[in-house]
């Protein structure tokens, strides 16, 4: 038993030192995407493309990223996806030489399928523990994600002067970062992940009593996200990171079109990371002790509050306030979502369930980050607050109404017969 939690542990803290390399790599690149893409199309309307495809690539290889690791293991997975970041990476500096905007969005689209193996490591920390902490070991991985926040971004102007020293575009700089980040984290997995997450966790159901750990029927998918709580989950994170990349998407060109400098570019999209991860543990936390519906309304509420606050002046610092309260609102919408879906699965279930859940978080983000361009051009960036606010009441009115019933059920348990 010892032995098991200990390996948990060091599992959850592996996982952590992989997302921060990862996330370092991938919001460095995500800080001058919307730029290069804008200079090499000629076009500000495809400002929103390469994330869209990255996302896309992200949200198609999610279910294939959970059948694979359920026959290779966690480990090979996780570390078959950095492979793939680190030849995207790569392949963005061909694209630059090139100028071609197609070679940029294939790359992008390899970088999101390594970004969906990544991405799904956090359900890996949460079957290696017992449920009453699943939340924070959720969070904890995600906390990883607060290394990219800060580093990410401040990286991009000296791994700029260094492309050039290179002999290289600029804006590649961030591409090259990201490259290293990548064979960092591979070299975490390789050396760290072990015992392989999906042996221990089958350890833990078993020490658990967590039914259908082998052999038994699995539910369909249908059956399984149309009970209220799984759908919930399901909204909490697909409208929350819907909302959160429709607006994050664009913040960097509406800057530049008010004559920000990089400086100030940077600053404001580490404030948005920094909200966005730096939280984790204390959502994780709210999660396993005030309850997965109220911390999924309290995400929301923040990103209705977010979004209203980004139109209101293209200033450094309130914007940077407004992106910070949107990832905030997001992290608390994506670690209650995460935790309540693996409170609803048998680990029967869980890759092929997890990697649907992902699939169609990617599919919506994707959607929101390629509709975030062409709403940008046609009305402007106010228009993208309102629209954003509005999809963010849906999972915030969704919570609510599950945590009255919750509370209705747990009094009337409570009342004498």
């Amino acid at each position: 038993m010892e032995n098991i939690v200990k390996a948990g542990q060091r599992t959850t803290r592996t996982l952590f030192l992989v997302m921060s390399a990862a996330s370092a790599g991938t919001i460095g690149m995500a800080t001058v995407n919307p730029i290069l893409a804008a200079d090499l199309s000629g076009q500000a309307a495809w400002a929103g493309l390469p994330t869209a495809i990255y996302l896309l690539g992200a949200a198609l290889s999610a279910p294939l990223w959970g059948l694979l690791m359920d026959r290779l293991g966690r480990r090979r997975g996780i570390l078959l996806g950095l492979v793939l970041g680190m030849a995207g990476a790569a392949a963005v500096q061909g694209a630059l030489s090139l100028s071609s905007l197609a070679v940029f969005l294939g790359a992008m689209g390899m970088i999101g399928v390594a970004s969906a193996a990544v991405q799904l490591s956090r359900f890996s920390a949460a079957e290696v523990h017992p449920p009453e902490l699943r939340g924070r070991a959720i969070s904890n991985v995600v906390l990883g994600g607060t290394v990219g926040a800060i580093a990410g971004p401040l990286l991009v102007g000296p791994a700029g002067r260094w492309a050039v020293r290179l002999g290289l575009e600029e804006l590649g700089g961030p591409y090259l970062q990201a490259l290293l980040l990548f064979t960092l984290a591979a070299a975490i997995v390789f050396v760290g992940l072990r015992p392989d997450p999906r042996e221990l966790g089958r350890e833990v159901a078993r020490l658990y009593s967590v039914p259908a750990v082998e052999g038994s029927p699995r539910r369909p998918l249908g059956t399984i996200f149309r009970g209220p709580d799984a759908f919930l989950a399901l909204s909490a994170m697909v409208l929350g990171q819907m909302v959160m990349v429709m607006l994050m998407v664009i913040t960097s060109l509406h800057m530049r079109n008010h004559d920000h400098s990089l400086m100030d570019l940077s600053l404001v999209i580490s404030s948005h990371t920094l909200g966005m991860y730096a939280f984790s543990v204390v959502s994780g936390r709210l999660s396993d002790r005030w309850g997965r519906h109220r911390v999924i309304l309290a995400g929301s509420f923040t990103l209705v509050v977010a979004c209203l606050a980004a139109t209101l002046t293209p200033d450094v610092l309130p914007l940077a306030m407004a992106l910070f309260l949107l990832g905030l609102g997001w992290n608390f919408c994506y670690v209650g979502g995460s935790t309540l879906l693996a409170d609803q699965l048998t680990p029967a279930e869980r890759a092929r369930s997890q990697g649907f859940n992902d699939l169609m978080v990617g599919l919506a983000s994707a959607a929101g980050s390629l509709a975030s361009g062409l709403v940008f051009d046609a009305v402007g960036f106010v228009w993208m607050g309102w629209v954003g606010a509005a999809l963010a009441l849906v999972p915030l009115l969704q919570a609510l109404r599950r945590g009255r019933l919750a509370a209705h059920s747990r009094l009337a348990g409570a009342a004498p017969g």
